[in-house]
């Protein structure tokens, strides 16, 4: 199997390309490497073409492909520019998608668990969507386009993935985008109170990057089109985070509690309702203890 993953070089995206290769697929990286970091595609075999998704004649040129995951993303949520955030997350896809029906190739793309805003938890795929800032809004209108065109395209496969919060290795080059528990170990690394909005409660469903990598290729697998929550269905609070760092790091510091500054566009809680996920035979296996565990000890503490 020969798959294009768009964004390899990201986050995400590096640690699908991984999860391909162990299951002996052919990976072609797409990647500008605007928003990515090099060193997550050290020691993998994938061909790099270095290259933007809004470039359309790009895509006359690709050789064929049998699948194309789709994770190239501006995921910066504070990006002040929402006409750039829009062109490359909505405009890019909108490309992807397009490729995807012109060639018949299945098509496996990154949404967000950021459109749901702060509507009811557990979060179900068919509640009305609300979207609290442009990076949310951008992926509202990929699920949109997705749902509007899929069935009357020639795509075998369309399976978007509402990633709720994703945390693991290859997330260093992300600076302040990185997930809370990877910006919390670097404070409590340092021996620094971590901080955290009062009175750290808020709450989220963490998911680790290698269940999300392992959802998102077998996705591949499924029989028809779907929008799918991919998160653990449990949601934990960013005091419970800083109980595992610091067991985990041997640690005993206390959190230094402040204001929230994004009062209003802010998600309190999130948790994904996973029915749907697990009807299509799909689910997480690490827990936020065992998924913290295995970071810090497999990743963080051996400067991986």
């Amino acid at each position: 199997m020969k798959v294009l993953v768009s964004g390899g070089a990201g986050f995400i995206g590096s640690n699908v390309v991984e999860t391909l290769e162990t299951k002996g697929a052919k990976v072609v990286v797409l990647d500008d490497f605007s928003h990515a970091g090099y060193k997550n595609l050290l020691n993998l075999k994938a061909e790099v073409i270095c290259a933007d998704i809004l470039d359309r004649d790009l895509y006359r040129k690709m050789p064929k492909f049998d699948a194309v995951i789709h994770e190239a993303a501006i995921t910066d949520t504070t990006l002040p520019d929402e006409r750039k955030m829009v062109m490359v997350n909505f405009e890019g896809f909108k490309n992807v998608f397009n490729f995807c029906a012109a060639k018949k190739i299945k098509l496996v793309y990154a949404s967000s668990a950021g459109v749901y805003g702060n509507g009811p938890s557990p979060m179900k795929e068919d509640q009305s969507l609300e979207p609290h800032n442009i990076y949310a809004y951008s992926k509202y209108l990929c699920d949109r386009y997705a749902k509007a065109y899929a069935l009357k395209s020639k795509i075998p496969l369309v399976v978007g993935l509402r990633y709720f919060n994703v945390y693991g290795p290859r997330e260093h080059h992300k600076g302040s985008s990185a997930s809370m528990i990877y910006q919390l170990y670097l404070q409590m690394k340092e021996g620094k109170r971590p901080r955290i909005f009062k009175y750290g409660e808020q709450k989220r469903d963490f998911i680790y990057v290698k269940d999300v990598a392992r959802i998102t290729v077998d996705a591949l697998k499924l029989k028809k089109n779907a929008i799918l929550n991919v998160g653990c269905g449990a949601a934990r609070s960013f005091n419970e985070i800083i109980s595992c760092l610091n067991k985990n790091m041997g640690k005993s510091l206390e959190p230094d509690y402040f204001d929230n500054p994004y009062a209003g566009v802010y998600q309190d809680f999130t948790c994904a309702d996973s029915g749907l996920l697990k009807k299509n035979k799909l689910s997480a296996e690490f827990s936020l203890e065992k998924g913290i565990e295995d970071y810090i000890k497999n990743y963080l503490s051996a400067n991986r």
